[in-house]
């Protein structure tokens, strides 16, 4: 059974280039214009991915991914921003895209990236390891994809969980944002912003104080490191 995408953008030169590539890499390519359009169809038919424009009319993409993200079970979400958009590319990680790419971008690109992000939904196999990470009441099981603190299951996309597995799994080791880049979201090159914007969210989450960091903390030039509470 093809994974369904479902791909939201109202420029129908990029919408039909995108679901033509879509369509041979082998997915089920289901598109809307608008997000009010894209609300409806996630809601009468969750699709395995959703690849969203920042730009749309009714609802701006932006908005589309807060209301998304705020389901009980938050589809995987791919952004389309426009190049040198810092602030539209940033916001969306904020608010819980899980990867973006850059207009003009090459369409190949983007069904890699669409390829990625479902691999991880699904469980590569790393993640599909029976493996339990503890630490001071912060649990993380990567076979079923699950993170409790204090016996409370936290909300986390799929780039926050795994950022914060792989921490986990190198406790009191200096990471690089480069690094995290490359061993977390398989990216060779990239805004390494997008891994500041990762963290930010979840020291939001596993944090007592986001602000004064315990467990994931800052190395000043290189990138972060990852504190065990218990020891």
């Amino acid at each position: 059974m093809p994974h369904r995408v479902l791909v939201v953008d109202d420029d129908r030169t990029i919408s039909d280039v995108v679901c033509r590539y879509l369509e041979h890499a082998g997915y089920q390519v289901d598109h809307v214009e608008d997000g009010a359009a894209a609300l409806a169809a996630v809601a009468a038919a969750p699709p395995h991915l959703v690849v969203l424009d920042v730009m749309l009319p009714v609802l701006s993409g932006l908005e589309v991914c807060r209301r998304l993200r705020q389901r009980p079970n938050p589809v995987p979400i791919v952004m389309l921003t426009a190049r040198g958009d810092e602030a539209d590319r940033i916001l969306g990680l904020q608010l819980g895209a899980d990867d973006y790419v850059s207009k003009p971008f090459s369409p190949r690109e983007l069904v890699l990236r669409v390829g990625s992000v479902l691999r991880r939904a699904g469980g590569d196999a790393l993640a599909s390891a029976v493996e339990v990470l503890t630490d001071g009441g912060l649990v993380v099981q990567t076979g079923p994809r699950v993170a409790l603190l204090h016996g409370r299951q936290l909300a986390l996309t799929l780039r926050e969980f795994d950022l914060l597995a792989h921490l986990m799994r190198h406790p009191a080791r200096a990471l690089g944002r480069a690094e995290l880049l490359e061993q977390v979201w398989g990216w060779h090159f990239g805004d390494q912003s997008t891994v500041t914007v990762h963290v930010r969210r979840l020291r939001e989450k596993i944090e007592a104080d986001p602000a004064d960091p315990r467990r994931i903390v800052t190395v000043w030039g290189v990138g972060y490191r990852y504190e065990p509470v218990d020891g």
